[in-house]
């Protein structure tokens, strides 16, 4: 289960389940110090669900405009929501907003997003997901979408095998763990990886509790923005989030192929893109175009909104959270 290298080649000539799982029970107990036998004992207790299978090979929807898609995170009652959910834990909020520079509603308006703020969690068994995706990865059969399709399967192996690791580190049931149909856990849905990485003992009782304790998911939702980003870094506190833009006539639209805030305001006016929002000078972001209902919308992501990118790869999702965010504030957000 070592990572390999980015060119290397990779044999996609499938394994026998038995051999696969063998392989599994062996490289995981040597990489987690976990006894075989307990690992037996666990796998014997997961169940292959026909039902993820069919969630998982789903064909990918149409890709909406953001006029379709905001109305699914961004109404009224998420809204009201919000804020009732931000009043009831203000103090908790509060507390990790200062430490970590987080806004409190962002972390809610993620955990609205995720969970309709803890109202839905999922309802799957974390074992039995993963171990379906692990070992029954649906294939297509399309060879253009066969290498794909290989490393997804090795991406929910390594999550399995990481739910053993979390399950040991935690004292957790992992057979009793409930969550999404792809193995996403908590108020927050975190994969195991995830947990095992950016999860935060908020309230210092020695565990860190991403279902039960808001101190908790809080703090972890909060390191998370902070800390995803990698080399090029996370959440810069008080640092902006987008600002709208327009286009010059004349000007061919841009499209960036990741959401890496690398231009200068001097390179996007070469683009013919102008900020119609205060922006201090020596920002740099990235662009977002955006089908709104009355046309195009186009908006300048700083650091932060590509960190928020990092919780979800989407420039819609990573939209929403920032306009769910401001409307549980009491700010105006523009139609979508």
């Amino acid at each position: 289960m070592e990572a390999l290298p980015a060119d290397a080649p990779i044999d996609l000539a499938p394994v026998p389940f038995e051999v696969a799982r063998a392989n599994f029970v062996r490289d995981t107990a040597a990489k987690y110090a976990i006894a075989p036998a307990v690992i037996e004992a666990t796998l014997s207790r997961a169940q292959f669900l026909d039902s993820v299978v069919s969630l998982m090979s789903r064909p990918a929807e149409r890709t909406k405009t953001w006029a379709e898609y905001r109305p699914n995170f961004i109404t009224e009652s998420r809204i009201e929501g919000g804020r009732a959910f931000l009043a009831t834990h203000r103090d908790e909020l509060q507390r990790v907003q200062a430490r970590t520079g987080v806004p409190a509603q962002i972390i809610v308006s993620i955990i609205g997003v995720e969970t309709s703020y803890g109202g839905f969690t999922g309802n799957t068994r974390v074992i039995d997901a993963l171990y379906t995706l692990a070992f029954r990865y649906p294939r297509s059969g399309n060879p253009a979408r066969a290498a794909y399709e290989y490393k997804r399967e090795q991406f929910f192996r390594d999550e399995l095998a990481q739910l053993f690791a979390l399950g040991r580190e935690e004292n957790l049931d992992i057979a009793s763990l409930t969550g999404s149909y792809a193995g996403a856990m908590g108020l927050g849905q975190f994969m195991p990886s995830s947990y095992r990485e950016f999860a935060v003992d908020g309230n210092g009782d020695g565990r860190r509790d991403l279902f039960n304790s808001y101190d908790d998911v809080f703090s972890s939702i909060a390191n998370y923005f902070l800390k995803k980003g990698g080399e090029r870094g996370g959440w810069v506190r008080d640092g902006a989030i987008v600002a709208r833009a327009e286009l010059q006539p004349g000007y061919a639209e841009f499209n960036p192929e990741t959401w890496t805030p690398d231009y200068t305001l001097a390179d996007l006016a070469q683009r013919g893109y102008r900020p119609l929002d205060p922006v201090a000078p020596d920002a740099t972001a990235t662009l977002v175009s955006l089908e709104g209902s009355a046309g195009k919308q186009y908006w300048l992501g700083f650091q932060n909104y590509y960190a928020i990118t990092r919780y979800n790869n989407s420039k819609m999702y990573a939209m929403a959270v920032y306009q769910l965010s401001q409307a549980i504030a009491g700010k105006e957000i523009p139609p979508a």
